[in-house]
């Protein structure tokens, strides 16, 4: 595998050695340069007193995340070029903007301190200020936590207070793609697992409600979600509770909720609809069952055709029932409180 680094990347590497104070971390770049120069695994390995394996693994690492995936793991805290006053503002200024690389916080600690920082010794510092690299939480950038705490309150009190007959019910719709969803799972170490994929383009679009004390799952599915198949959903929901005097159903603020067809049709119905504060997903239960769903049937699954899709997600919700025990741990009356 010799001379598969550019120009650049091999000088790179080489200021990245001459900064390094970490053995370990110097005998890593060491390999991919090595390697680059033709040097075979078992030689690498002799020369510097590491195994076989070992040097793969740093070219899997280089070759998968370039000079950051080579450093990044199992990495130690160390002592600091900054002083602790430096290190606090540092730190300060960390949490309050998001970098996306350790060269782009080096460039920073150059610049502010004059002090400059090998990758290495940067993740040794990052870590010891207690930082991890992970991707942020996305949040809506106009919810409102006050409206949000006051819902949460008003729908405790419900379901404190409602008759024993009474039922509730989470709504909301969801579209999933006829496409493979790769996601996180053991895969065999040193060795690559391919997901097939198909073109995404056909759908299946789901209009679902969902009672939370009986995980009692009611949907309708139709060419799209509109004012016509939400009274189609309402009406199956009625069907279904005959005995119950009022059913509350807990909705965002999708249009086809609020359509005057379905005003018109609340008027002589036993349903009562309750609306979520805007921008508020993290209050419909519903949105976890959803997650639930996508885990179980479209993650990591390849359906070859559209008809294999849609029959396995039929499928599901035939034996949602079998799923009732991990349902219940999940759709709790737990609500977490987003802000801006």
């Amino acid at each position: 595998m010799k001379n598969f680094l550019t120009k650049t990347q091999r000088m790179e590497l080489l200021k990245e050695h001459k900064l390094e104070r970490d053995k370990h971390f110097a005998d890593r770049i060491k390999t991919i340069l090595l390697l680059d120069s033709g040097w075979s695994y078992e030689k690498i390995a002799g020369a510097l007193f590491l195994d076989d394996s070992t040097i793969r693994r740093y070219e899997k690492n280089y070759m998968s995340g370039n000079i950051e995936g080579l450093l990044t793991d199992n990495y130690k805290g160390g002592f600091s070029l900054l002083t602790s006053i430096q290190e606090e503002a540092l730190k300060k200024h960390l949490s309050e903007n998001i970098y996306l690389s350790c060269k782009e916080i080096m460039s920073y600690v150059e610049q502010e301190y004059n002090i400059i920082y090998s990758i290495g010794g940067v993740l040794h510092l990052l870590k010891r200020l207690g930082f991890v690299y992970k991707k942020p939480k996305q949040v809506p950038s106009k919810a409102d936590s006050k409206a949000q705490e006051d819902f949460v309150q008003e729908y405790m009190d419900l379901i404190e207070n409602k008759g024993e007959k009474e039922k509730v019910y989470f709504i909301d719709g969801t579209h999933p793609h006829h496409n493979a969803i790769p996601a996180y799972g053991w895969i065999l170490k040193g060795t690559d697992k391919e997901l097939l994929t198909n073109t995404g383009r056909e759908r299946i679009n789901i209009n679902g409600a969902i009672n939370t004390e009986t995980m009692d799952f009611e949907l309708n599915i139709s060419e799209s979600i509109n004012a016509q198949s939400t009274i189609e959903l309402l009406k199956a929901i009625e069907a279904k509770n005959p005995d119950a005097p009022i059913i509350h159903i807990i909705a965002d603020n999708a249009r086809y909720y609020r359509a005057n067809l379905v005003t018109d049709f609340l008027k002589t119905s036993r349903i009562k609809v309750h609306f979520l504060p805007p921008y508020s997903p993290n209050l419909n239960l519903i949105e976890r069952f959803w997650k639930f769903f996508k885990k179980k049937v479209l993650y990591n699954k390849y359906y070859e055709t559209y008809e294999k899709f849609k029959q396995a997600i039929l499928v599901f919700f035939e034996n949602v029932g079998e799923y009732a025990d991990e349902l219940k741990s999940l759709l709790t009356n737990n609500f977490q409180i987003v802000s801006k």
